[in-house]
């Protein structure tokens, strides 16, 4: 089997397991359109603001877990790939954002990138996940925290002289932010619901019924 054969493998593997969605399941179990309501994204964030903790930090572990599941099956698969967690990693988030049963519209791609993080360098997620936690306390914006973490990580890549893995995730870095684009502009203008908000539940799906006339 040829390199490059097997590299379309972790790519396929690793992509298929990204398209895994929990949070669009969920909601139409429930009778709530992701796409539609709240920040219209079918990723932890939204169902938690939508359907409450319990859902959201399930579609979060779920989301963690499949990066870490297809990051470390390539690997285990494949191990004398040159930069085959990397690239099942990042195939991993680029599935859970852009999943083809969806026309593409998946999440936004943090907590997958989190799991493929763990796998590569679990010392660095712990630190980003301290981080993550006191910039959300501080800001109040989970998306601070997001943000900070896909800066951070390819330039710890590029520090410790991992040049081409620096490049792979600067350029899904990029397409993070790109996906966060409007969750940007919203803090910019003081819109974005803050993580308290959130945890009063006023962007529950259910609620926003019962303002309804």
């Amino acid at each position: 089997m040829t390199d490059s054969l097997r590299y379309l493998i972790v790519i396929l593997i690793a992509y298929l397991l990204g398209c895994l969605n929990p949070a669009y399941v969920i909601g139409r179990i429930k009778g709530v359109d992701v796409h539609a309501l709240g920040s219209k994204n079918p990723g932890a964030s939204n169902t938690m603001a939508l359907m409450g903790w319990k859902f959201g930090i399930l579609v979060g572990v779920h989301d963690i877990a499949k990066a870490v599941l297809a990051t470390w099956l390539c690997f285990r698969l494949f191990p004398t790939l040159t930069l085959c967690r990397e690239i099942a990693g990042v195939s991993c988030v680029l599935g859970h954002m852009f999943p083809f049963y969806l026309r593409f519209r998946g999440g936004k791609g943090f907590a997958s990138m989190i799991g493929m993080i763990a796998v590569l360098n679990w010392k660095f997620m712990l630190i980003m996940a301290v981080g993550i936690v006191l910039i959300t306390l501080i800001t109040d914006y989970i998306v601070l925290g997001t943000l900070t973490t896909a800066l951070a990580y390819p330039s710890y890549c590029l520090l410790t002289h991992q040049v081409t893995a620096a490049v792979l995730m600067a350029a899904l870095a990029a397409l993070i932010f790109y996906k966060h684009r409007e969750n940007i502009v919203r803090i910019i203008k003081g819109t974005e619901p803050g993580l308290h908000q959130a945890n009063r539940g006023e962007l529950r799906a259910d609620r926003q019924e019962e303002k309804k006339p």
